[in-house]
C-alpha cells in the first residue's frame, strides 16, 4: 500500500485523510432560481457549464445553508457556515426533475460548496490550500444547544445572515459509511472531494421550521440574489457527526 499523502498547512503536516471525530449542524433547504445560480456557479469556473444545478422543478433549484461545529477534529475546533448549490453528476447527460428528486431521496447527492466563511486561520489555510474550498474569515455567534438552532454570521462588520431552525422529529441513528461528493470551485479551478460521513446520531428533520434573515454584506446581496424562497423547504439538525475528507481530484 502507497503512503498516505500529506499536504503542508502554516508549518503543520496534515496527514490525509483528514478526521473529524464530533462535529454538529444545523441546515435549512431553500429552492432558488435555477438561472439566477448558474450565472453564481459559472462565474467562479474557467470552464462555464462544467457544474449544472440539480433542477428539482422547472426553473428551480436548492440552496443549502449550513451551520457546522467543528467540536473535534484533526483541523481543530472551529465554527463554519457554508452556502451549498445542490449539482448533478457532470459527467452525466442533465437529469429530469423526476428523477433528480428520486436521486436526492436515495441520498446520492451532489453539492457544490459555492461560500464558506469560517472563523479559523488554520482551517481557512487547510481548506483553501489542500481541498480548494473558497473559506474566508468571518464572526460566529451559534447555538447548537437549545431545541431551535440558531447561527449569526458577520464579516467586515456587516451581517452576512441570521438562520434559525426549529426542532424536527427525530430519525434514526445511522452508523452508515456513505460517500458524497463536494466540489468546490477556486482561482477558475473545480476539485471534487470525496466527503465520507460514517455516523450520525441525534439527527431531526422536518418540512419547513427555518427562519432566515440577510444582512447587507455582498454574500448577503448574492443569496437575495437567487430568488430563495420565502420558506424553506426543509430543514434539519444533527447533533454529532464523524466524517472524513479525502484528497480532492480536478474536474
Amino acid at each position: 500500500m502507497s503512503a498516505p499523502s500529506t499536504h503542508d498547512v502554516l508549518g503543520t503536516t496534515v496527514t490525509m485523510p483528514v478526521e473529524i471525530r464530533h462535529a454538529r449542524c444545523f441546515v435549512a433547504g431553500f429552492t432558488a432560481d435555477t438561472a439566477a445560480v448558474t450565472r453564481a456557479i459559472d462565474a467562479q469556473s474557467a470552464r462555464p457549464g462544467i457544474l449544472r444545478p440539480l433542477r428539482i422543478r422547472p426553473g428551480r433549484t436548492m440552496c443549502m445553508l449550513v451551520f457546522v461545529d467543528y467540536v473535534d477534529g484533526d483541523l481543530g475546533p472551529y465554527n463554519e457556515f457554508g452556502v451549498c448549490f445542490l449539482v448533478e453528476d457532470p459527467t452525466a447527460p442533465p437529469a429530469s426533475p423526476v428523477r433528480a428528486v428520486r436521486s436526492l431521496l436515495k441520498g446520492d447527492a451532489r453539492a457544490l460548496v459555492h461560500r464558506l466563511p469560517v472563523d479559523g486561520e488554520f482551517t481557512l489555510a487547510a481548506g483553501r490550500g489542500i481541498w480548494g474550498f473558497p473559506k474566508t474569515l468571518a464572526e460566529f455567534d451559534v447555538d447548537h444547544s437549545s431545541a431551535t438552532r440558531h447561527g449569526r454570521l458577520v464579516a467586515d462588520d456587516a451581517l452576512i445572515a441570521d438562520l434559525s431552525v426549529k426542532p424536527g422529529i427525530k430519525v434514526p441513528d445511522s452508523t452508515a459509511d456513505t460517500v458524497l461528493h463536494a466540489y468546490s470551485q477556486l482561482d477558475g479551478i473545480t476539485r471534487m472531494t470525496p466527503w465520507r460521513l460514517t455516523s450520525t446520531g441525534g439527527t431531526r428533520t422536518r418540512i419547513g421550521g427555518a427562519r432566515l434573515t440577510l444582512g447587507d454584506h455582498p454574500i448577503a446581496d448574492e443569496l437575495r440574489s437567487l430568488r430563495l424562497g420565502r420558506h424553506a423547504l426543509m430543514s434539519s439538525s444533527v447533533d454529532r457527526i464523524t466524517m472524513r475528507f479525502e484528497d480532492p481530484t480536478l474536474v
